[in-house]
């Protein structure tokens, strides 16, 4: 199948969006599909057109930013061309291209496959506010082109008011996680690396530092984790330093950070191999995001998988890794006293709060997820042929699809 998925930013920009799409893309490759991304230059260094991991990728350049969003007039006569060459085009959403890009689609009866990750929430201000009104009018104009829509969980999308319309038209698939494997002598090597003494308890947190992460709410967690736990340390991997449209948030947490000392480091951007080390070092890893532009967090399984429980807020789609597996605890988002009782419960005894991590990582292999995206191509291919009227499947069902799914996974794993 020839594949065109067209986003806003793709790697090495980081984000969850762009690690889904990206993994995404390699598995499809890997399964014998032609996958082409069409994608904005957002740093001018980077090539027009490149081939990497089998994925080719075509980078438009971009005449100016509003707030995280990009202008390319360009990318439309990209899409134009590069359409007319595939069996499907695959939209990630949010993105100020996808409505334009989803009608060039319809009229040249190819079928539209959106994967929505969340609902955008700029800041205040005219220009956010007519962003804000532009996005939302290009996602309903793409959701109603689209013939499958996918998102993470139907929890998330029962909440948010953009999904809630079009739930006849979902499918659930969940994001792809891959952790690098590692020894002990790669686990020591980060250790020295980041001066981790003996006996530090660590706990873990991997994002951008963005608003809507919640990183305040775990800083003012820790010094009554320290009172218990005078060794814990937060080690915070991601970027946290010039983050697009962040800029006044780092600055408002910087005193805040500073008063924590060494009982808090920065990482910065780390290779797979660190951050596969950072998931295993640390006793308890965080997602403290507040509002719905999270609607899953990948990390989280990712930290599953290597056997460390997570402390998640209870926002839909959010809950959803921990709710499966029960690895870990759900608290209030926005709740300082709540998320600080929860790490001394999970430092006091980590083991009662391992779960079956397992559930949720062997539905989230690469491999999982492109076989799900196969199937809602064939599904949309079928719409748009007329051969196929609904994709409506009931929250019952999508969990005995999970569950048989998970069974299946763990089958041909004991085979191997």
């Amino acid at each position: 199948m020839r594949i065109l998925i067209a986003l806003t930013y793709y790697r090495p920009h980081y984000s969850g969006l762009t690690i889904h799409a990206e993994r995404e893309a390699r598995a499809l490759v890997a399964r014998g599909h032609q996958v082409t991304v069409l994608t904005s230059r957002f740093d001018p260094n980077l090539p027009f057109r490149e081939v990497k991991d089998g994925v080719e990728i075509i980078r438009p350049k971009v005449l100016f930013h509003i707030s995280k969003g990009v202008i390319m007039p360009s990318m439309w006569v990209w899409s134009w061309k590069l359409i007319r060459r595939v069996d499907v085009v695959h939209l990630h959403a949010p993105q100020f291209d996808a409505a334009i890009i989803a009608l060039q689609a319809r009229l040249l009866h190819k079928p539209v496959v959106l994967t929505y990750h969340c609902d955008m929430q700029l800041p205040g201000g005219f220009m956010h506010s007519v962003a804000n009104l532009v996005s939302n009018l290009t996602n309903h104009i793409s959701a109603r082109m689209a013939r499958v829509i996918i998102h993470n969980t139907r929890d998330y999308a029962e909440y948010s008011p953009f999904m809630r319309r079009y739930l006849d038209k979902l499918q659930p698939i969940l994001p792809p996680v891959e952790v690098t494997p590692i020894t002990q002598a790669d686990r020591q090597t980060f250790r020295d690396k980041f001066k981790i003494q003996p006996g530090t308890r660590l706990i873990g947190m991997a994002a951008r530092l963005a608003t809507e992460k919640g990183v305040e709410y775990l800083a003012e967690a820790l010094p009554t984790v320290l009172e218990k736990y005078p060794q814990a340390r937060v080690l915070f991997v991601g970027p946290y330093q010039n983050v697009v449209g962040e800029e006044a948030y780092a600055e408002r947490l910087a005193p805040l950070i500073a008063q924590l000392g060494e009982h808090w480091s920065f990482l910065g951007v780390v290779t797979p191999q660190e951050m596969s080390a950072f998931f295993h070092e640390c006793e308890v890893t965080v997602l403290p995001s507040i509002n719905s532009t999270e609607s899953y967090g990948l990390v989280q399984v990712e930290a599953m998988t290597c056997g460390t429980p997570v402390i998640a807020s209870n926002l839909p789609g959010v809950r959803v890794p921990v709710q499966m597996s029960g690895s870990g605890l759900i608290v209030p988002a926005r709740d300082t006293q709540a998320l600080a009782e929860a790490l001394i419960a999970i430092l006091d005894h980590p083991q009662n709060y391992l779960g079956n991590s397992q559930l949720v990582a062997q539905l989230s292999t690469p491999q999982a997820v492109a076989e799900g995206y196969e199937k809602a191509f064939e599904l949309a291919s079928e719409i748009e042929r007329g051969n196929v009227l609904s994709v409506y499947t009931d929250e019952h069902e999508i969990t005995e699809q999970w569950t048989s799914s998970a069974v299946e996974y763990q089958q041909r794993n004991h085979a191997d």
